[in-house]
């Protein structure tokens, strides 16, 4: 993860201690006084490099990672922030006519600090331990009158590689609360592991008692398909491979460009699932919607699990006939504040509902996280109830 951008890393690191520096240590202080100053981000400096060097994405021990992001948190994003209040507070004082007037931007700067630590520490140790049941209704005129109050449970970006002996009873509660629903369908929508299949292992016993009467169906995410290990072709394939026979073991369908038909009476509907289908470049772009729908014409009502949302715009509407797509991936950034994400300045679909004609896409914000970090971002499973009407 270091590895990908090691010198972003070490200029968030260094440029606030040296805008520091610069404008009060070196003038406040002398010798050992003033290098003490700099023993922070010397550490992390040195952890930054340590972690560049890593084989993986992630260390083998994520432990470590964790350690160093709630350090950076901690540490350096205070200083940064810090640094831009303390230049804006220049750049305020430069307008004034007064001599010598009072740099506020420090003092904002200051105001700032202890919110950022509540913010980093709240939603390392407790937001990410925290768990929302959702409740949804999504109405169309295709859902046969067979299918009024078929309840999906949905659930996405599971990441078990981050639920530790710690915070496993996490992972468990969203299970149990699952299950408490009594849901006619459960989805999982991509994104199972951090890395590597061997994480699975630990939560398969809690994973597979997940129950529903028409079964549990499931698609890849990116990080499913064995991309973020450092290693050939063939050891990624083969990551892949197992991954997708552990899911089978559990008891659930795993749709790759497929689809499968749930039928009450004489009527029926359409669960698909396409490949992860991301930009190609960072993420993989392996959804084939044509595939995934062969011969299925409307006015079949049909529901399209793709954990990555950009696809919906890029392959699903032009396509056309998939009323209803159920996506992931976000993580609603695992961060808002005040019920606003950043990720609303991108313009993109990221959490909750869109829709384009009789098309509609549903955004989760997931359960866990690569990260074990959320703030205002709620780990959360959905309970979609669908109804037949206008």
């Amino acid at each position: 993860m270091i590895a990908r951008a090691p010198y972003l890393f070490l200029l968030l690191i260094l440029i606030p201690d040296l805008y520091l520096d610069l404008h009060y240590w070196r003038h406040k202080f002398q010798g050992g006084q003033r290098l003490l100053r700099w023993f922070p981000s010397i550490i992390l400096v040195a952890y930054t490099i340590k972690l560049t060097y890593e084989k993986d994405f992630i260390p083998d021990n994520p432990t470590l990672l964790y350690i160093y992001l709630l350090l950076l948190g901690l540490i350096a994003v205070p200083k940064v922030v810090f640094m831009l209040c303390s230049i804006l507070g220049l750049g305020f004082c430069k307008l004034q006519k007064r001599e010598h007037p009072a740099n506020y931007g420090n003092l904002v700067g200051l105001l700032c600090v202890p919110v950022i630590w509540y913010i980093v520490l709240y939603g390392s140790f407790i937001g990410f331990n925290k768990l929302e049941v959702n409740h949804k209704t999504y109405t169309s005129a295709d859902l046969p009158k067979a299918f009024d109050g078929y309840k999906i449970v949905l659930f996405s970006d599971a990441h078990v590689g981050s639920y530790t002996n710690r915070n496993q009873y996490v992972l468990q509660r969203a299970v149990d609360s699952i299950n408490a629903q009594r849901p006619d369908m459960i989805v999982f929508i991509g994104d199972i592991q951090n890395t590597e299949p061997q994480e699975i292992y630990p939560h398969m016993d809690i994973l597979s008692t997940l129950k529903a009467k028409d079964g549990v169906f499931s698609v890849l995410g990116n990080h499913d398909y064995g991309d973020y290990i450092r290693g050939n072709t063939a050891r990624k394939v083969a990551n892949c491979r197992e991954t997708m026979s552990l899911e089978r073991q559990m008891g659930w369908t795993l749709l790759l460009n497929e689809h499968r038909y749930i039928d009450r009476g004489k009527s029926s509907i359409v669960i698909a699932g396409m490949e992860n289908d991301g930009d190609g470049i960072r993420f993989p772009q392996k959804g084939n919607i044509k595939k995934a729908l062969p011969f299925v014409s409307t006015p079949k009502f049909i529901i399209m699990l793709e954990h990555d949302p950009s696809s919906w715009r890029r392959k699903i509407i032009p396509d056309g006939r998939a009323q209803l797509t159920l996506s992931g991936h976000t993580h609603k950034m695992q961060f808002s504040i005040f019920g606003w994400c950043p990720m609303s300045l991108l313009g993109r679909e990221f959490n909750d509902w869109y829709t384009e004609g009789n098309q509609s896409l549903f955004v989760t914000a997931g359960l866990g996280g690569l990260i074990p970090f959320r703030f205002g971002s709620t780990g959360e499973i959905v309970v979609l109830t669908l109804r037949s009407g206008n």
